[in-house]
C-alpha cells in the first residue's frame, strides 16, 4: 500500500490486534473534552472481532517506519458500498493527516471492488468526527434517504445504547 509522511499502510496482521486496542482505547479518550465519559470509559473492541476483522482484511493500519502503528481504519465491503466502521489515530499523530490517508486507502480499495461509495456513522458535533468528514468529502445523509441497510445499522446503535439524535450517517461517492 502506498507512503505519506513517512507512514505506510498495509492490512493489518494478527499480531496487530492489541495495539489496535490501545489505539481505540486511547482515542476514546479525546471525548472526555467534550463531555462524552461514557465512550472514554467504554472498553475497546473484543479481541475475538478485532482478530475476526483482521482474518477478513477488513482492517488497514498505519504504520511507522519502525512498524509501530499509529492509527488504523475498520470497514466493512458490502454490495455497492464500503460502510467505514471505525476510524482511530493516536492522538500524538493528529494533525498529520493519517486519518485522511486511512481513509483514502479504503475508498481505493472500493474502488478496485467496484463499490462507488463510503459510508459512516459519527457524531454530527464532534470535531473530529462530522466535521472532519466533511472535510474529506462526506455529506450528510438526510434520514429520509436511509436505505434499509442503515436503518437497520441506526437501530443496532440505539440497541448498543448510542444516542443516535446526536449522530449523523455520512457518503462519499468516489469516481
Amino acid at each position: 500500500m502506498q507512503c505519506a509522511h513517512a507512514v505506510t499502510f498495509r492490512f493489518a496482521e494478527p499480531h496487530d490486534a492489541a495495539v489496535i486496542r490501545a489505539i481505540e482505547f486511547e482515542a476514546g479518550l479525546r471525548f472526555v473534552s467534550v463531555g462524552m465519559t461514557g465512550i472514554a470509559d467504554a472498553p475497546p473492541m473484543p479481541l475475538e472481532l478485532v482478530e475476526r476483522k483482521i482474518a477478513a482484511r477488513e482492517i488497514i493500519v498505519a504504520v511507522e517506519a519502525d512498524q509501530t502503528c499509529v492509527g488504523f481504519v475498520m470497514f466493512e465491503p458490502q454490495p455497492a458500498r464500503f460502510y467505514v466502521q471505525e476510524l482511530d489515530v493516536l492522538t500524538a499523530h493528529a494533525g498529520r493527516r493519517i486519518g485522511a490517508a486511512l481513509i483514502e486507502q479504503v475508498a481505493q480499495l472500493a474502488r478496485a471492488r467496484r463499490a462507488m461509495q463510503l459510508t459512516l456513522s459519527t457524531y454530527r458535533a464532534v470535531p473530529w468526527n462530522a466535521p472532519y468528514y466533511r472535510r474529506l468529502g462526506f455529506r450528510d445523509i438526510e434520514p429520509a434517504e436511509l436505505d434499509a441497510a442503515l436503518i437497520a445499522r441506526r437501530e443496532a446503535h440505539i440497541a448498543c445504547g448510542l444516542d443516535e439524535s446526536k449522530r449523523v450517517f455520512m457518503r462519499r461517492d468516489l469516481a
